[in-house]
């Protein structure tokens, strides 16, 4: 199933129901006044947040979204049925854009919050509404207005706690794996995700926390070179980037000031955003190379960081322990800075 986070689409209301022109028409009633209905009101097309969702695959399939017309208003004063209205459901974290103007229309952060994407029509009036003292028998009623149409655009930031990144074949799929009960594929030969992959961790004395994996990165990815570019968006919203790298490659700090060149040159908040460096493959390392890759890290200015073996399974239980203190240390402050707002 393929991951869609960009589509274009159609939304059309209802129209509203017609008003009816009509008399009563009863036995031993002479000249029986007007009696015509109004007509229904049209469905309106609302786009609602549903965590359920995490992807646009379903747009693929369905573009055009037209909600029901009302009735027509009808003799004996009776009103046209309105029209029912259609919720679509889209991924959290969904931004809403005119196509046409790329204006933005509303951001679904929250799940069910709804964003109204096309009002139905109003209902006309029957000739009931335009009896007056003066005219008593009138022969007029209104049609219904017909419902908002227009072409949107949804594009999809996904809402996670932990944003994995990092280079193409540095174990993020299998780390992935191992904190959580993610099945992204994992194979003994290089290859890159082509898609996000999402998987949530899951602590025994606080809330879970959902972990993103953003396909690799390339240098020159925030201008548009290999796939990663396409998704950094869906990192904006991670509150913790995991920097995976590579323990054994030829440079790992190299590897390191690709990614935080790159974040950095798609978006100038990232470099801010709390980090977590994280060395993995250090199976593939003696002893002394491990001591010596975390002494190059410490050179620069990063002595907090993490070596795993992902393959192996090692280090994985301090890495969850940190990220899920990392995570209660935000939440805290969050808390404090809402206590503080007047």
């Amino acid at each position: 199933m393929a991951f869609v986070d960009e589509v274009k689409f159609f939304v059309k209301a209802g129209d509203g129901g017609n008003g009816c022109v009509s008399f009563l028409r009863e036995k031993f009633v002479p000249k029986g006044g007007p009696n015509g209905g109004d007509g229904g009101r049209g469905g309106s097309v609302y786009l609602e947040a549903d965590p359920g969702k995490h992807s646009l695959i379903d747009f693929r399939y369905s573009s055009h979204f037209k909600a029901e017309r009302g009735g027509h208003g009808m003799g004996s004063d009776c009103h046209g049925r309105g029209g029912k209205d259609m919720f679509v459901p889209v991924p959290v974290g969904s931004m809403i854009r005119d196509a046409e103007t790329d204006e933005l229309l509303s951001d679904l952060t929250e799940p069910g919050q709804r964003f109204l994407a096309a009002q139905g029509g109003r209902g006309g009036l029957g000739n009931t509404r335009f009896a007056t003292s003066t005219n008593r028998a009138p022969r007029k009623a209104t049609p219904g207005t017909p419902g908002e149409e227009r072409w949107l655009r949804l594009e999809l930031k996904l809402l996670a706690d932990v944003g994995l990144i990092g280079l193409p074949n540095a174990g993020k799929s299998t780390l992935l794996s191992k904190l959580s009960a993610a099945n992204p594929k994992v194979a003994p030969y290089p290859f890159t995700t082509l898609e996000p992959q999402l998987g949530v961790l899951h602590f025994k004395f606080e809330k879970p926390c959902i972990i993103a994996d953003i396909p690799g990165l390339i240098e020159g990815a925030s201008e548009g070179l290999g796939l990663g570019h396409r998704f950094l968006r869906h990192i904006e919203r991670t509150s913790i980037l995991l920097h995976l790298i590579d323990a054994s490659s030829e440079d790992p700090l190299a590897d390191y000031k690709v990614l935080a060149s790159e974040l950095a040159a798609y978006k100038e908040e990232l470099a801010d955003r709390t980090r977590l460096i994280v060395l993995n493959k250090m199976d593939c390392l003696y002893e002394e190379e491990q001591e010596a890759v975390k002494a190059l890290f410490a050179d620069n200015g990063m002595a907090d960081v993490l070596l795993i073996s992902a393959l192996d399974e090692i280090g994985i239980d301090a890495l969850k322990k940190r990220i899920g203190s990392l995570l209660e240390a935000q939440r805290e402050d969050a808390a404090e800075a809402e206590e503080a707002q007047p």
